[in-house]
């Protein structure tokens, strides 16, 4: 039935026979994509109209007494249904006290230097993960998987910087290294060796539930998978915390939910000597750090967005405008096409948050606390209705010069503690990577520790690399690097010797090597020797030599990347490195105010501030604009610094006399003619307004939904571009639209 009226029913003395549109969630039209599970979210609610996002996979949170109750909710509304929980921290108290194993697991809180026990809440702890703790949770994924869910998603492996003093983690040091546990505070050697355990802690949990599952799938001829939602390494190294990031691939783990949103990509850091918060900039880094995981390891990755934020003191201005930033960041990675659109949609569409920024709010107006904005909520499901369609063949960029990264390994998150710690604001990174993305080149960030497989490296002719802030894992990295160099990649080698971790006990001055520092160990394996030569000469950047190595070439830049993000002329100094290393490797060199990515009909574009002083760059053609709730209608869109945008360019999308819904705030399914009429089902949450933009080749002749009359009031018509605009009240069990032919 819809809204009375008998699937089919006469409208103007015409029988419309309404098969394809069915209504209520039991009958609601099947979407042939879903099981690509393109889009997702995750919660920890039961299912209600206001949360009807229409994502092909909800992740249900928690594996406490009411998880199949709730992944039966979200089952009955179409949804594939996965199971997301906590690996560092949860509700496992039956493990802390003995109930499961009938051993007191108290002593394995993760612990500071200070005796004081890291904490989510109460005891809710942040865990050492001991022997039986991965067999733990085990139990919790099988009370998830005897409740249907379809795949497992395991939550933040974390494990503190500032830890590492429980009695848990003493007896997990003596047994790895069989040797007393040293206070990791003691030195950078002490340091660094707690990082490596830590980092082992964790993947060891992890493949215990990987195994557990693969044995179920094995069992019972399943396909269920284990994901691992965590933080970038970026984030990751930028906070102080220790996770497995890129190893997890080897112990079983199928992919990855890349946690980026506006909390961890506002986190402030320094170029050309100035402290700021760079969300768009710095999520472009965090999620291009995921994909380069998956891209050379395998597996499966989804970028998450968040319309708000844990913080929840901010104002819908200020999280609306870091969404933006985010979302226009996760999609410039044409290689990734699936998202996470939110995490607790419930505190995004039940919470209540400041009106006012906290500048209003501190100069004494009255802070007032409101839902989201309507205009806002259309907003959000236009832009993730499009996530859905972002497998895109069709990629074209128009940029700075393009195949340049950075290369970044797990362990700059193992020189982030006392007695000596990389740059506070990662400036060993940043230094690298932000003058290369302030004048338009794509820069992505590359992994270290995947470097050797088959096709890494390709896509790069240039790579800027330190080995400040971060150290090679093992010397087989080397190996590849120097078949890159000597196939015609660049080396730009930025590091002035002066890291304390240089003189940690490790593998290149273990074993019969005597090398001072890993890079001493690299230049060996690329046969160059900078013997001779002056530190002012290596420090120039006009004089530091090049050296040809086979094809390719090695420049070392004796300089500290986190002095570069320190000083008010680092990145033009930088400059001056670059366009040379893009000389040797026969690339040409092009820098540009603007970041566009054209993907199929979809524009993602970013100006920059802090760039080139050039007038704004601007785009011609006939453009929706997604960020605008309206669905404005645009033939000039100027790049001015800090603007970002979601376009589709109307021009581009495929060409057709016959109806087609272009974008809109409701997911739409269905769609089709019959009778002389264009109809769709579209549904979306409870009380929000859709708006949908429909390609119609004459002005409408009439329009209904659910049977009833718009009055013209609430669609408008562009007959220059055949336009339909039409304005709604979503419905969770969905709105049947006609459209007369």
């Amino acid at each position: 039935m819809v809204s009375g009226f008998p699937i089919g029913f006469l409208v103007g003395g015409i029988v419309l026979l309404m098969a394809q549109m069915p209504t209520g969630s039991a009958a609601r039209p099947v979407d042939p994509l879903q099981k690509e599970e393109r889009t997702c979210f995750q919660t920890g609610a039961h299912w209600d109209p206001g949360l009807q996002l229409d994502s092909d996979l909800a992740l249900c949170y928690g594996v406490g007494p009411d998880i199949g109750a709730r992944i039966a909710e979200w089952k009955a509304q179409g949804y594939r249904v996965g199971v997301m929980t906590g690996v560092s921290w949860g509700n496992y108290q039956d493990y802390l006290y003995g109930r499961f194993d009938g051993i007191n697991h108290v002593d394995e809180a993760q612990t500071d230097r200070y005796g004081n026990v890291i904490s989510h809440g109460g005891d809710v702890y942040y865990m050492c993960p001991g022997k039986n703790y991965g067999k733990f949770l085990c139990l919790g994924v099988q009370r998830a998987l005897d409740a249907g869910a379809e795949s497992i998603f395991l939550e933040e492996p974390e494990f503190w910087v500032r830890a590492g003093y429980s009695a848990g983690f003493k007896r997990e040091w003596q047994d790895y290294y069989k040797t007393p546990w040293v206070p990791p505070h003691s030195s950078p050697d002490a340091q660094f060796r707690a990082s490596l355990l830590k980092y082992y802690l964790y993947r060891r949990a992890l493949k215990q539930i990987f195994d557990y599952v693969h044995a179920y799938n094995r069992r019972t001829g399943k396909q269920v998978r284990c994901y691992v939602p965590t933080h970038s390494l970026i984030n990751y190294a930028h906070w102080r915390i220790v996770s497995p990031e890129s190893s997890l691939r080897l112990v079983g783990a199928d992919g990855y939910i890349a946690q980026v949103w506006t909390g961890t990509a506002r986190t402030p850091n320094n170029y050309d000597g100035v402290l700021r918060e760079r969300t768009f900039e710095t999520a472009f880094f965090e999620y291009g750090a995921m994909m380069n995981v998956v891209r050379a390891g395998g597996g499966r990755v989804w970028f998450l967005n968040d319309p708000v934020e844990d913080d929840p003191n901010h104002s819908w201005d200020d999280y609306q405008k870091n969404w933006e930033a985010t979302v226009t960041a996760s999609l410039m990675w044409p290689q990734v096409w699936r998202y996470e659109v939110m995490p607790w949609p419930e505190r995004v569409w039940h919470g209540k948050y400041p009106l006012l920024s906290a500048q209003q709010r501190s100069a004494g107006q009255p802070e007032e606390r409101v839902p989201i904005p309507p205009s806002y909520a259309t907003e959000l499901l236009t832009v993730i209705n499009a996530m859905n369609d972002m497998k895109q063949t069709d990629v074209h960029w128009d940029c700075g010069t393009q195949g340049i990264g950075v290369m970044v390994s797990d362990s700059m998150m193992f020189e982030r503690g006392e007695p000596v710690s990389s740059d506070d604001h990662l400036g060993s990174f940043f230094g690298l990577a932000l003058p290369l993305l302030k004048r338009g080149i794509p820069a992505a960030p590359v992994q270290l520790e995947t470097c050797g497989r088959k096709g890494a490296l390709s896509p790069y002719r240039v790579l800027f690399m330190t080995y400040e802030g971060m150290k090679p894992l093992s010397p087989d990295v080397h190996t590849a690097l120097a078949k890159w160099v000597q196939s015609g990649g660049v080396l730009v080698f930025v590091d002035n010797d002066d890291d304390p971790y240089n003189a940690i006990h490790f593998w290149w001055n273990e074993g019969g090597l005597h090398y001072t520092t890993p890079r001493e160990a690299l230049f060996d394996r690329l046969g160059v020797s900078y013997k001779g030569t002056s530190d002012s000469v290596l420090a120039s950047p006009q004089l530091t030599p090049i050296h040809r190595v086979g094809k390719g070439a090695l420049i070392w830049w004796y300089q500290s990347p986190a002095a570069l993000t320190h000083s008010s002329d680092g990145s033009a100094r930088f400059q001056i490195v670059l366009e040379r290393a893009c000389k040797a490797a026969h690339l040409a060199y092009h820098v540009t105010n603007y970041v566009v990515l054209r993907r199929g009909p979809y524009v993602v574009a970013a100006g920059l501030d802090e760039s080139l002083p050039e007038p704004p760059h601007v785009l011609d053609g006939h453009f929706l604009d997604l960020f605008d709730p309206h669905l404005a209608l645009t033939n000039k869109v100027v790049l001015t610094p800090g603007s970002r945008h979601l376009l589709m360019d109307i021009g581009r999308v495929e060409p057709g006399s016959t109806p087609k819904v272009l974008a809109g705030a409701s997911k739409i399914l269905g769609a089709g003619e019959a009778g002389g009429w264009f109809h769709f089902h579209a549904e979306g949450p409870e009380g929000t307004t859709a708006v949908v933009c429909v390609r119609f080749p004459h002005r409408p002749k009439q329009i209904l939904v659910d049977a009833q009359v718009v009055p013209t009031s609430d669609w408008d018509w562009e007959p220059a571009f055949h336009l339909l605009r039409l304005r709604f009240q979503n419905a969770a069990e969905g709105r049947v639209i006609q459209v007369k032919m």
